[in-house]
């Protein structure tokens, strides 16, 4: 029998009941919440130093609207995978900033612990289980990754 560690998980949210109540979500659904951010600075140095599988983030934190910056730099800098939790899911830009998808604000319960079964799955075999559950809607390229869509023409 092989006994598999939880998904650890990195918020990024500016607004503390929400970060806490995302929180308890995280552990409903068998993760580890690892730590809690409210700025960019916070979000960097934390997943520098925690090392999440995956980092929760909002696109407006404390230091004004720079989630889709620090995402970039999560992904990029730190090489951990993104998932943004925003009202402000038009404000995404086409690439996702590099994040793996998106849960649009406001959200269920239902949706967040079912993402996270989902993406915990999709983290551990490389492989989507299936499409993903409503609520969840996945970046392109990670789509591709995940074995659920084919690489779009490039015009």
């Amino acid at each position: 029998m092989t006994i598999h560690t939880p998904m650890s998980v990195l918020i990024v949210e500016d607004e503390v009941l929400l970060a806490t109540e995302l929180g308890f979500l995280v552990q409903e659904a068998g993760c580890r919440d690892v730590g809690h951010a409210m700025s960019s600075g916070e979000a960097l140095a934390l997943t520098g130093a925690l090392h999440p599988d995956l980092v929760l983030v909002d696109v407006h934190l404390s230091d004004g609207p720079t989630g889709i910056d620090v995402t970039r730099r999560i992904v990029n800098d730190c090489h951990a995978v993104a998932l943004f939790m925003t009202a402000n899911v038009l404000r995404l830009p086409a690439d996702f900033a590099g994040a793996c998808g998106v849960i649009g604000k406001p959200y269920s319960e239902h949706v967040v612990r079912a993402a996270l079964r989902y993406l915990e799955i999709a983290l551990r075999t490389g492989m989507a289980p299936g499409l993903p559950p409503v609520g969840l809607q996945l970046a392109p390229a990670w789509a591709v990754r995940w074995g659920l869509a084919e690489m779009p023409l490039s015009a």
